[in-house]
């Protein structure tokens, strides 16, 4: 104890805990010790306006009083019990489920976090094609679906690799993204067809035994790729016409970050299942969701649903839950997220006009990416999913510096980083946070050939 005693929270946080997606060593955190609205404060007072949104989760700001009241108030009722039986809780926010998901999503499975919520699409798949062997699933290479090893396998970027994923692997493949941006089949085809999507039609014919389709409508970690026009209807036409479930996979797009309440609504899209964590309790206490149709739910009927979490349908976060879906629609911070979103457009296309090391820049509502290159015209990264895995120099992390340095977090990844905003944030704030990227990228283009 007297070790721990002449250590600060920080230094005790790197030797005993965990840092995660980097090696351990040389890892120096910040001491964040207070959290309020759309800024959090370290530990010797300095003020950040939180630009990222955490890891894109904090989409209420810090703090929130109505969703503190809710989770007090249900710790002194019912703290908890086995989801074996119900709660008055878990059917109020089921009814608001019910209002403003895709209408076609009928049921819901809780869990605690995104990674969660797919391992439970994953399974459901499965187990209602258990007679048929329909067990294979397709989603989309330069996405992220989570770290367990189901998860991680449906995930399309490094991380699965870092891994042993033999013994699942066989049943999950990759198909490309569409990422426009760098899109393999435009080095022969310039002009776009949507070969992306009807490569997927392609690989469920070859395969055999697909049951599903699970992307991200936005890619959310990955770079906020937005999919050309056509995408997303021509997969879910794809799905539909052979029979396969399609998976929204909404953990990051939910919950107005792209001026709708779920990404797919701006495609008037409906997919089989839906996934989605994070916002929906504006990240203050963790639960997710896996929401079905009516087929999957009309099965379990008379089959055996062979899933649960002790956690499952806690009545802590939904407490949070409920009052984060009051919060959303009494403020009505989804459309707010839209027209917040046409000035994040403006400012980005400016940025990207001014900066030379800009290759790229992404946003629908008020979630957005700037992607940094060496040589726009080859479009040449600064960084690689190698240097990540060595810790080498990132240029994304001297910009997350200079940003830090200047009371402004973005979260960052290989070659690009995200803004990504509470939706209670004001015009002045945005602007702010984007004037200091602004300067900050001053740092990349020294640095373009």
């Amino acid at each position: 104890m007297t070790e721990l005693k002449s250590m600060d929270p920080a230094e005790i946080s790197s030797k005993y805990t965990y840092g995660t997606w980097r090696k351990q060593g040389g890892w120096k955190p910040l001491l964040v010790t207070k959290a309020y609205d759309s800024y959090f404060e370290d530990a010797n007072g300095k003020k950040y306006l939180d630009f990222s949104s955490q890891l894109m989760c904090s989409n209420l700001g810090h703090s929130n009083k109505r969703i503190i009241e809710a989770v007090t108030k249900q710790m002194q009722t019912l703290e908890y019990v086995q989801p074996g039986y119900a709660t008055e809780i878990r059917a109020k926010v089921a009814l608001e489920l019910r209002e403003i998901l895709p209408e076609n999503l009928v049921k819901y499975f809780f869990g605690s976090s995104g990674t969660e919520a797919n391992e439970a699409a994953i399974k459901m798949i499965r187990l209602f094609h258990k007679n048929d062997r329909r067990i294979k699933i397709i989603s989309n290479y330069n996405s992220y679906h989570g770290s367990t090893m189901g998860s991680v396998n449906l995930t399309g970027d490094f991380r699965r690799i870092m891994v042993d994923t033999e013994y699942t692997a066989n049943h999950i493949i990759h198909g490309p993204p569409p990422y426009c941006y760098r899109c393999p089949f435009k080095l022969k085809y310039p002009e776009c067809d949507l070969a992306c999507a009807n490569y997927m039609e392609y690989i469920i014919k070859n395969e055999g035994n697909v049951g599903g389709v699970l992307i991200e409508p936005v890619t959310g970690t990955n770079g906020v790729v937005i999919p050309p026009d056509g995408y997303i209807e021509r997969v879910r036409e794809i799905t539909k016409e052979n029979n396969v479930f399609l998976v929204a996979d909404e953990v990051m797009s939910g919950w107005g970050r792209t001026g709708e309440w779920f990404a797919v609504n701006n495609w008037n899209i409906k997919p089989d299942i839906l996934t989605t964590a994070k916002g929906i309790t504006g990240a203050h206490v963790p639960l997710s969701l896996t929401a079905t149709n009516s087929e999957i739910a009309e099965y379990f009927e008379e089959n055996y649903f062979a899933h649960g979490h002790t956690y499952e349908a806690h009545p802590v976060p939904l407490a949070a839950a409920y009052a984060a879906i009051r919060e959303y629609k009494e403020r009505d911070l989804i459309p707010r997220s839209k027209e917040l979103g046409k000035i994040l457009k403006k400012r980005l296309e400016e940025i990207k006009e001014k900066h030379i090391s800009v290759g790229d820049v992404r946003s629908i509502g008020l979630f957005g990416a700037v992607e940094i290159v060496k040589n726009r015209e080859r479009k040449t990264p600064f960084n690689t999913y190698e240097d990540k895995v060595k810790g080498n120099p990132m240029m994304t992390d001297k910009i997350a510096k200079y940003c830090m340095d200047n009371g402004v977090y973005i979260s960052t990844w290989i070659s690009h980083f995200i803004i990504a905003p509470p939706l209670i944030i004001n015009e002045e704030e945005l602007n702010r946070g984007l004037d200091v990227i602004d300067q900050a990228l001053l740092i990349s283009d020294r640095e373009v050939f």
